[in-house]
């Protein structure tokens, strides 16, 4: 997609209720153009080379072609094509979003269980609209970026060294100390190691993390917690889908369970996830919530992470990904002043730039990492 031009979308759905309110929302953003729609997904695949889309809306569960089938073609013949899948909230729903996700679909929407058209048509706008605009600005910031050649130094960790952090007050390291691998943590970073590691991660979070958490040992030696931004049921398919392709062990996290290390919970959707201490005092578990959304958000990642902070002084490694939103920030400037290791994805590697660009500009973060070096830091940071 070229900079200044109106983004291109192909509507894909099998029932013409929904090709028809998708494509009316989508008319109603400005910089969107719908170029067509499809009712199922060989149509779709068919109208690509005429009609020239930069993005489809792609029901998942359609006949003769489903979803996940042209998301497999797009991958290979038509990979700068984004897609935007439109899933139900069922198991089978989540399982199929969750391959979807991995084979590269930007982002996801549920099909709206209102009653009225009204109520059905304003959820899908609510959904739709903020992650369209998102696409659009990372296309966008990516065209920027490889105009700029900035994409040769994507493989490698990116010291950072504000001259004024603004909420941390350690000594930033001179010159001289940068070791040759680019790579910074300052003295008091090697006084204790890392007891445990929690992740913020949402928009391209499930891609991300099956790409990230296999290149982590069996025995790490802490527990991680996480919060990814999904509705109920679709964490459940994400831990299953994680457990079977990673050495930890992957799992939704419950009530009042404790915490083991080589152990990775994802916060279940719908709740908020915290740390308490067990009974005895020394040992700590996980409590569920009901608590009211942050950041327009439940689960997320700064009430987790101020948990964390209570229990885990001077011994956490934090780390922020890709993701739409600020959620994590306010979580990781107190985390930074209790002396956590903050570990940011870099904009090269992110599907969206939003969760880690404020703590990498205000200076919080203490390394700044591609996508493919994220699981080095944090071993190193915990051994």
């Amino acid at each position: 997609m070229l900079i200044g031009k109106k983004l291109r979308v192909l509507v894909v759905d099998d029932t013409i209720v929904y090709r028809k309110a998708v494509s009316d929302i989508l008319s109603e953003i400005p910089g969107v153009e719908v170029v067509g729609v499809a009712h199922n997904g060989k149509i779709a695949m068919s109208k690509i080379a005429t009609l020239k889309p930069d993005l489809l809306t792609l029901d998942i569960e359609m006949p003769v072609m489903n979803g996940i089938e042209v998301l497999t073609e797009l991958q290979s013949d038509f990979p700068k094509i984004g897609a935007i899948m439109v899933s139900t909230l069922t198991s089978d729903g989540g399982e199929m979003t969750m391959k979807a996700l991995e084979l590269g679909a930007f982002d996801f929407i549920l099909k709206p269980t209102a009653k009225s058209p009204a109520d059905s048509k304003k959820h899908l706008k609510n959904a739709l609209s903020p992650i369209i605009r998102e696409f659009k600005r990372s296309r966008t910031a990516s065209s920027l970026l490889r105009n700029k050649g900035k994409f040769s130094q994507s493989t490698r960790p990116v010291v950072r060294k504000p001259l004024k952090p603004l909420f941390s007050k350690r000594t930033p390291l001179t010159t001289s100390k940068v070791p040759t691998t680019g790579h910074i943590s300052s003295p008091s970073k090697r006084k204790s190691k890392s007891e445990i590691v929690t992740i913020g991660i949402s928009t391209g979070g499930p891609n991300a993390l099956t790409q990230m958490l296999p290149m982590l040992p069996g025995d790490l030696g802490v527990p991680i917690v996480v919060v990814q931004h999904m509705p109920p049921v679709f964490t459940k398919s994400l831990a299953t889908s994680l457990n079977a392709k990673c050495a930890l062990e992957v799992k939704e996290a419950e009530d009042r369970e404790d915490l083991k290390n080589n152990t990775v919970y994802i916060a279940p959707g719908g709740k908020q996830m915290k740390l308490i201490a067990s009974a005895d005092g020394s040992n700590r578990k996980i409590k569920i919530t009901n608590d009211p959304p942050e950041n327009s958000c439940k689960p997320s990642a700064d009430y987790l992470f101020r948990s964390v902070g209570d229990y885990y002084v001077g011994r956490t490694t934090a780390v922020i990904m890709t993701g739409m939103g600020s959620d994590g920030t306010k979580g990781l400037q107190i985390l930074n002043k209790k002396g956590a290791t903050i570990i940011a994805q870099n904009e090269e590697t992110c599907v969206v730039f939003g969760m880690p660009k404020k703590p990498i500009e205000s200076g919080i973060a203490d390394v700044i990492a591609p996508l493919n070096k994220i699981a080095d830091e944090i071993i190193k940071s915990v051994r």
